[in-house]
This record gives C-alpha cells, structure tokens and sequence, in this order.
C-alpha cells in the first residue's frame, strides 16, 4: 500500500518531466538517498528521488468500523480503515557542475505538485484501487529540523521539498466480529 502510494507520485511526475523536457528516460526514481553502507547511492545520479521519510497515523480522520448484513443471525463486523499520512521527500541528487539542472528540475516537480496535490482515481485512474485518494501538501522544516532529517540519511544535503501525503487508506480484508440480530420480544419468531 505505501509502495503503491510513493511509486504513484512518482509515476505520474515522471510522465510530467518527460512531458515538459522532451526525454524518454524516467527522470524521477523511488530509492533511498544513500546505500545501506551508507555511501551515495550511485544509481541516483542526475535523477530526482523520491523517499518515504516517516509514517504516522492520521488522527484527525476517524470512521467507525463498518457493518455490512449478512442474513439471518447478524451482521459482520469489518475493522475501520486506517488513514495514514507519509512524508516523502523529494531531493534532486545532481553533482558538481549540474547543480543548476539539479534546481531547474525541482522547481519543475514543485510547480507540478502546485498544479496536481489530489490523486484520485477520477484524475488517476492507474491509481491503486486500496487507495482512496492522495493529498499532498508541502511540510516545513526548521533548519534544525532540516539538519536531523538529512543526518538520518547519512548526512549529506540535497536540494529537496518535503511533502505531507494525506488519506492513505489502508482496508483491512475480513470480518472482525460478528454482531448477533436482536428479535423483536414481541413477535413470534423464534417461539415454539
């Protein structure tokens, strides 16, 4: 579910760079900004990349588990879904002397997200049918912040934006439960 999510952002900007600069060659790649031994990714160069940065429950959506009937002797009880916010961020890992295509190409994913921050299937019909919808809006950092982030992935800044990735939802498959059909007392069902 979560990979669907980030990879659907970067799908869809991708087809957006190829759009805008004519090239063929994807531009926007999901991948950590470093390796796991903690040197520079060498598959990232002169790419844009997209990275989960954190996970957390959205407490202000809340539903209630959702009953569905099922005939005689009750309903089935489904657990409510899970709404999820992701922070990607999106850094732009150009080197040395591409450092100006490296702001030129953020700038352009800024302005598209500017543009497009709801992804649903009435705008995105490839999106993942668990997924309700995708809301992305840009998060803030202090410079303090910024410096803690960037030390969690090894320490060497990129130029990036931060994006908050609203309503995730995640529905659990299944019955939970079982809530019994109460009979009315008075009428003779059940009786002998």
């Amino acid at each position: 579910m979560i990979y669907s999510a980030v990879q659907h952002l970067a799908s869809q900007l991708n087809a957006h760079m190829k759009l805008v600069s004519g090239t063929v060659e994807d531009m926007v790649i999901v991948s950590n900004p470093v390796d796991t031994d903690g040197s520079v990714a060498t598959n990232n160069a002169n790419k844009l990349i997209l990275f989960l940065a954190r996970v957390e429950k959205d407490s202000v959506a809340h539903s209630p588990p959702t009953r569905t009937s099922s005939g005689v002797g009750g309903r089935d009880l489904h657990a409510k879904p899970l709404y999820l916010n992701l922070y990607v961020i999106l850094a732009a890992h150009f080197s040395g002397v591409n450092y100006a295509e490296a702001l030129k190409s953020l700038s352009k994913a800024v302005s598209f997200f500017q543009r497009q921050f709801i992804f649903d299937r009435q705008t995105t019909p490839d999106l993942d049918p668990r997924i309700e919808k995708l809301v992305l809006e840009i998060e803030n950092f202090s410079f303090q912040e910024l410096n803690n982030v960037w030390s969690l992935f090894g320490g060497r800044y990129l130029p990036s934006v931060c994006y908050r990735v609203r309503m995730i939802t995640v529905k659990a498959s299944g019955v939970t439960g079982r809530v019994p059909t109460v009979a009315d007392p008075r009428s003779d069902v059940g009786r002998r």
